[in-house]
Parts: C-alpha cells; sequence; structure tokens
C-alpha cells in the first residue's frame, strides 16, 4: 500500500519515510489497513451507516429508552426534518442496527406480538461517541457558516 502511495505523489519510498508530512500519511495508511478500508469492513460501514439519513436518528431516539416499531416511525416523522420515513426504510434501517450489534429486537409472545427495539451497550457508546460530535458541530456552527458565506461571496461568479 505505502508502494502505492510512493508511486502517486512520484516520491520514492526513503522520500516517503523521511519527510514529517509524508510519514504522518504513511501512518494513516497503516491505521486504514488495520481498520479495515475495503467496503464492507466495520469501519467503514459503521460511518456510512451514521452518515446515512436515519441510522443516526434512530440510535438518538433510541437512547431514551426501547421503543416500538410504529412508535419510532411516528418519532421519525416527528423529528426528522425528512418528515416520514417509509415502512420499508425504517425495518431496513433497524436491521442493520441490529446486525451490527447496535440495537436490540425484543420479541414478547403476546397475540400479536410486540416487538421493541432498544440499544444495546454498543449502540449507547456508539450514540454516545456521536452526540459529542454532534455538540462540536453544534458548538462550532458559527465559524462554518461564515467559511461557508467567505467561500460563496468568493465564488459567487462561478456558479452564474
Amino acid at each position: 500500500m505505502l508502494d502505492n502511495i510512493a508511486r502517486v505523489l512520484r516520491i520514492d519510498g526513503e522520500q516517503l519515510r523521511s519527510d514529517a508530512h509524508l510519514a504522518a500519511l504513511c501512518d494513516l495508511v497503516r491505521d486504514m489497513v488495520r481498520d479495515g478500508n475495503s467496503r464492507h469492513d466495520p469501519v467503514r460501514e459503521t460511518f456510512a451507516r451514521l452518515g446515512d439519513r436515519w441510522s443516526s436518528l434512530l440510535l438518538f431516539l433510541l437512547r431514551s429508552g426501547p421503543f416500538r416499531h410504529a412508535t419510532l416511525r411516528r418519532l421519525v416523522s416527528a423529528t426528522a426534518a425528512e418528515r416520514g420515513i417509509s415502512q420499508r426504510m425504517l425495518t431496513l434501517r433497524l436491521r442493520n442496527l441490529e446486525r451490527d450489534g447496535f440495537i436490540r429486537r425484543e420479541v414478547d409472545a403476546s397475540v400479536p406480538p410486540r416487538v421493541a427495539y432498544s440499544l444495546t451497550p454498543l449502540g449507547r457508546a456508539l450514540a454516545d461517541r456521536t452526540m459529542t460530535l454532534i455538540r462540536w458541530v453544534g458548538d462550532h456552527t458559527g465559524e462554518v457558516e461564515q467559511a461557508r458565506a467567505a467561500f460563496d461571496a468568493q465564488h459567487r461568479d462561478e456558479r452564474r
């Protein structure tokens, strides 16, 4: 992998190892290989899941306790900017979160059966860490908005 990086940068391997800036890049690449950089590795799929339209919201809703499927659907509709999630999409997202070990699906043997979803300890840890990131973004919203305004002003003519 590092040989590929040297080739892309058009430098030799020794230069790649001796330059501090490039050494940091090598460390990043080693970490990516260690953590998994193929499409189906947990690190890639977890970040993709957190970035999809519904999974993070479901994790955050479940932080407050277990909910039944229909209740989750109504809560998503009440809290999401998109205002609604299809039955199929909700089921798919819940299954993916369950498959990853972030939520637990519990079926009560009553008639009709009652299904409830809750966070696992792993899911709670992920939701808590993600909430920390969201709070960071909230704390820096003004800076992001200023950067956007400056960029838009600088590139206004390009958009015409």
